[in-house]
């Protein structure tokens, strides 16, 4: 995900998944192609592994998604909203990726893609509904094959282009310790914060802390 794109909100305490699924709707419909982009994270660590299956969650304008096609991954992008999943689909065939990218429309509230990956992305994968993010986590992680990667990268501070202003952003020790993954089977490769300097969809910049979890199956 870039950096404004927020996705796949799990939703409960009285807001429905319908509320949750029309808003991203209607923020794909409206939104310019600014963020087609890849993460800078992602690229950071997936750019050394040999190329397997990978499942970006919250696939959005599909920065990361083509990003990863055109290395050789083979890529399950998913969306809550319809608009986005289409317009990957589309992309991916003007980009002559289309072999290598499916597009599917998931409410992770309700369903998970199926299969196994060698590497699941979920880029700032945070949203202003409240988030059963945990549970969508865990799924992610039991989904990848042994010695594959769990990459989550959350928001560590504010940009001043955020549609949220809130200031609680959990630490990657945090994060880790809410999936309660078993040690025996899973293992934290990072857990870190750096800044860097990010661009907004009107070219401002600021510099911003993102909060790394890097988690790898070590076992069926």
């Amino acid at each position: 995900m870039d950096s404004t794109r927020r996705q796949r909100p799990t939703t409960d305490q009285g807001t429905s998944d319908e509320d949750a699924e029309l808003f991203w709707e209607r923020h794909h419909r409206t939104r310019r192609a600014w963020g087609a982009r890849v993460n800078p994270l992602l690229a950071e660590t997936a750019a050394p592994l040999r190329p397997g299956a990978a499942l970006d969650l919250g696939c959005g304008a599909g920065g990361d998604a083509f990003w990863l096609a055109r290395r050789g991954w083979r890529v399950t992008a998913v969306d809550i909203s319809t608009t986005a999943v289409q317009r990957v689909r589309e992309r991916a065939r003007d980009l002559g990726v289309a072999d290598r990218v499916t597009a599917q429309q998931h409410d992770l509230a309700r369903s998970f893609p199926a299969g196994q990956f060698d590497l699941v992305s979920a880029q700032y994968f945070q949203s202003p509904f409240p988030l059963l993010r945990s549970r969508v986590l865990r799924t992610a992680a039991r989904a990848l094959r042994p010695g594959g990667l769990l990459l989550i990268v959350d928001h560590g501070s504010t940009a001043p282009w955020s549609w949220s202003q809130d200031n609680h952003f959990p630490a990657p020790t945090e994060i880790a310790d809410e999936l309660d993954l078993d040690p025996g089977h899973w293992s934290v490769l990072r857990a870190d914060t750096p800044r860097r300097r990010a661009t907004g969809p009107a070219g401002e910049t600021a510099t911003v802390t993102d909060n790394i979890l890097l988690v790898q199956r070590t076992a069926g």
